[in-house]
């Protein structure tokens, strides 16, 4: 399955079939986490916690055994570090075919960041359970997935830019770019309530991400947005390798004029 396919096949999921992962799939993922690196080179650890043994649960979930924190410290670039890092975990587990949901604030957050150890100076913004899905949906899960319109996303030009803000690309001029395929896997990313904070100017070989704030998303110790803007990272990043393309990540601002309340976050040339 390609990458595209990948994401679109991936969705939120909050009803767990009640049972453990099997152990060979959760010690290649835990395998895999040791590995999990980042442009920034920002250390993000990871913790799978054993939902019984840990007196863990979520009022939005059900049916789950396991959940997997992030860890990292405060420092520099740490959100967008951590999106991508973590988006990279999640992907890995849905290839294993394992449901997951980024979880940032319904969850006894206290519980969860004794149970993952956190030591001076570091944060857990998120959490996700692994398990298999249910069969069927439960009813929270329906009425949460409505109340964020979860199977719904902003057009390509809400999102997307060329040279400047002025100019939206459309769905179709994205096809002559060459480019349809890393915007898709963007557009298509999770993020905070659905918000989709993303915006992109496209400029020559160059993607120039930004962050279109929204009120109450940043807390006294990190930008939960800016979490999600490293998920559209990652996502960008991983389409443009596997088409055979060598993005590299650079913070240096471009020349590109912002509306307000968006900032600029990272660029990729390609």
């Amino acid at each position: 399955m390609s990458f595209l396919e990948e994401v679109k096949t991936r969705r939120s999921v909050r009803a767990f079939d009640g049972n453990y992962p099997s152990d060979d799939v959760i010690n290649e993922l835990k395998e895999y986490a040791e590995n999990i690196t980042n442009p920034y080179g920002v250390n993000v650890r990871f913790v799978f916690l054993d939902a019984k043994e840990n007196n863990l649960s979520s009022p939005v979930l059900s049916g789950e055994k396991l959940y997997v924190s992030a860890v990292v410290k405060k420092e520099e670039h740490m959100e967008e570090a951590y999106g991508y890092a973590f988006q990279k975990l999640l992907m890995k587990a849905h290839q294993l075919g394992l449901g997951t949901v980024w979880i940032g604030g319904t969850m006894p957050r206290d519980k969860f960041e004794t149970a993952s150890g956190l030591k001076d100076g570091e944060y857990m913004p998120c959490m996700s359970p692994l398990g298999v899905t249910a069969a069927k949906m439960s009813v929270k899960e329906v009425l949460m997935r409505k109340g964020v319109k979860a199977d719904t996303r902003k057009s390509f030009e809400e999102l997307f830019y060329n040279g400047s803000f002025a100019t939206p690309i459309t769905e179709g001029a994205s096809m002559g770019m060459g480019l349809h395929d890393a915007l898709e896997v963007v557009r298509l990313a999770p993020s905070a309530v659905n918000k989709q904070p993303w915006r992109i100017v496209i400029e020559d070989n160059k993607a120039h991400f930004f962050e279109a704030h929204d009120k109450g998303y940043i807390t006294p110790d990190y930008d939960l947005q800016k979490i999600d803007i490293g998920i559209a990272l990652y996502n960008f990043e991983t389409q443009l390798l596997s088409e055979g393309r060598k993005p590299v990540l650079s913070c240096d601002k471009p020349d590109v004029t912002a509306p307000e309340g968006m900032d600029f976050v990272a660029t990729y040339s390609f």
